[in-house]
């Protein structure tokens, strides 16, 4: 037939299926994010239970948090070697049944009553989770134009939050809405968490996952550190703050929202309320995505951090509904944080992605130390003021979106 060409339609016949392949894989890996922010969140509501099961004070309680997020300093390097070995689907099979191993080890650690066994469930739980975030966020990242990287892991981030959402108000029925504080109440919500986490295995063991040939490249480019990329050094910082004031707001919440000056509500209560905490970094991920289509991704994360600032501030200064709903209110302003640092500091990173990805997940090591502190400020100056802590977090992020992440 006149004027027609065979190559030009063989050529737009395989874009199609490579964008209906990149979809796929774009929903699948958006379930993941759902999943291990589900099973994050629930240690906001594990915290005040364990403090109360154990009779703990504020900074052994925040040891639940150091040994979880801990994990991700010491298992993100091995966890980037990992996956250059056996890529990036294997990878995620391998980090869903670590996870489902540490959830399962919480049925001995409540049989046994002993919160050092608790601990080292939540290490293994976390050490599954480093490896799923280092093999996601980079393959997500990559699954289309560099232009719109920060707005798809945006969306992606979208279905964490929504399983940070979900979770407060699940966990607080199953476990902190219990008669009286028995740590037996865990295990059956955690071997069902288990069971899901290893169908999801078997499905991503089955399914085809496109190969991305630039991240998939394990060769070191000749001379090449990622110590000597600023942007991703000072971008595994901003993670570092950013997490460990993410995390640490929302493991005080329950505890917080208890104090007679703020809320005076139950536990149970109290933990439904932190799913508005999370459920407001799902809004803001879903604005933020669409918004940085058309907003510098560096200017949008400094006015987000500016304002959390503020919300703090207003928190610390205030009492009731205001101080309340104010530090509730920095969810929505966290919403773009991980995201946007994380394809900021990644950016013409190439064959060396993963390596520069475990370095970031090992930033996320701040949700281990930040709690802790302000644990310690906590027990010294009161819960209030000890929000101090995280709002110097915010400082840093905001002097990176302006200064320390790379213009270009």
């Amino acid at each position: 037939m006149a004027g027609s060409n065979p190559d030009s339609a063989t050529t737009e016949v395989a874009g199609g299926q490579q964008q209906k392949t990149q979809t796929f894989a774009f929903i699948a890996m958006t379930c993941l994010f759902f999943f291990w922010g589900f099973i994050t969140v629930l240690n906001d509501i594990l915290i005040p239970f364990l403090k109360e099961s154990f009779d703990l004070n504020y900074t052994q309680a925040m040891l639940v948090q150091f040994c979880f997020f801990g994990a991700y300093f010491i298992v993100s390097p091995f966890a980037g070697r990992l996956i250059d070995k056996v890529g990036f689907q294997t990878g995620i099979v391998i980090g869903l049944l670590t996870t489902a191993l540490g959830c399962i080890l919480f049925y001995p650690s409540a049989d046994l009553h002993v919160y050092g066994l608790f601990l080292f469930a939540f290490f293994v739980l976390a050490s599954g989770i480093t490896i799923l975030q280092v093999a996601a966020n980079p393959y997500v990242a990559a699954l289309g134009p560099d232009k719109t990287a920060a707005s798809r892991l945006n969306l992606a981030q979208a279905a964490n939050s929504l399983g940070t959402t979900v979770g407060p108000v699940v966990g607080s029925m199953l476990i902190l809405g219990v008669v009286a504080a028995d740590a037996s109440a865990v295990q059956m919500p955690y071997l069902m968490i288990a069971a899901v986490l290893v169908a999801a295995a078997l499905l991503f063991r089955n399914i085809t996952l496109p190969k991305l040939a630039h991240l998939e490249a394990s060769d070191d480019v000749a001379g090449d550190s990622v110590w000597n990329h600023r942007s991703l050094v000072l971008g595994a910082l901003a993670i570092f703050m950013y997490v460990g004031g993410e995390v640490s707001i929302g493991s005080f919440l329950v505890n917080y929202f208890a104090e007679s000056s703020i809320a005076g509500m139950e536990i149970a209560e109290a933990g439904e309320m932190v799913g508005y905490y999370w459920g407001a970094a799902m809004v803001g991920r879903l604005v933020g995505a669409a918004l940085m289509n058309y907003i510098a991704s560096t200017k949008y994360l400094a006015a987000n951090a500016v304002i959390a600032i503020v919300m703090i501030i207003a928190s610390m200064n205030t009492s009731g509904d205001v101080a309340m709903w104010s530090i509730l209110a920095v969810g929505f302003f966290n919403s773009i944080m991980f995201p946007t640092i994380f394809t900021l500091a990644v950016k013409g990173l190439g064959a060396m992605t993963s390596k520069g990805s475990g370095l970031i997940c090992q930033g996320i090591v701040g949700g281990a130390l930040v709690p802790l502190i302000q644990g310690v400020v906590a027990d010294s100056i009161g819960i209030q003021l000890s929000f101090i802590v995280p709002m110097l977090c915010y400082v840093y992020i905001g002097w990176y979106a302006l200064r320390g992440a790379d213009q270009s």
